[in-house]
């Protein structure tokens, strides 16, 4: 617990699958305690206004502009990150897919599409075109032109419903 006239806070969360507890600045904000204190340098900053989504993150399941939500608000939360969706060597079916689509370019937008389109197919698994434009509305790219990222993405839903009609769900 914060008092008011507190400039830091100890947090305890749970990063990638991995328990993190630190004293953190009460103004820090979760794109810095990732990338700074966390070595997590895939979740990227770009307009720090909320805006362009290109340091979204999953909180709790739910995606977050990490570079306005304040690190004391995670306490007690499970955190994942562009870098904790790989299992070893294995992608996660969404990044593959995004490799196979070509829905990149420069990169740099990518961390944040691939964290929401985890988060609309956690949600929505069957989501089709305007699921997939809506949601990632608020993810901005200039230069994939965003057709090879709906590509992805319906790549993505149909890898993860195979995937799972395999393993008997």
């Amino acid at each position: 617990m914060t008092s008011p006239a507190a400039t830091s806070t100890v947090i305890r969360a749970r990063v990638n699958g991995r328990d993190v507890e630190m004293l953190v600045p009460v103004r820090l904000t979760v794109a810095d305690l990732l990338r700074e204190r966390l070595g997590l340098t895939g979740t990227k900053v770009s307009c720090e206004m909320q805006v362009c989504g290109a340091c979204t993150v999953l909180m709790d399941g739910d995606p977050i502009s990490s570079c306005t939500a304040l690190a004391c608000d995670l306490d007690g939360a499970e955190v994942l990150t562009v870098e904790g969706l790989a299992r070893g060597r294995d992608l996660h079916p969404v990044q593959e897919a995004f490799m196979a689509a070509n829905a990149l370019q420069c990169g740099f937008c990518t961390p944040g599409f691939i964290m929401m389109a985890v988060a609309l197919l956690d949600a929505c698994p069957d989501a089709g075109p305007e699921e997939i434009r809506e949601w990632m509305d608020g993810n901005l790219c200039r230069c994939t032109g965003y057709a090879p990222i709906e590509t992805a993405v319906t790549l993505a839903a149909s890898r993860l419903a195979a995937a799972a009609v395999e393993d008997g769900q």
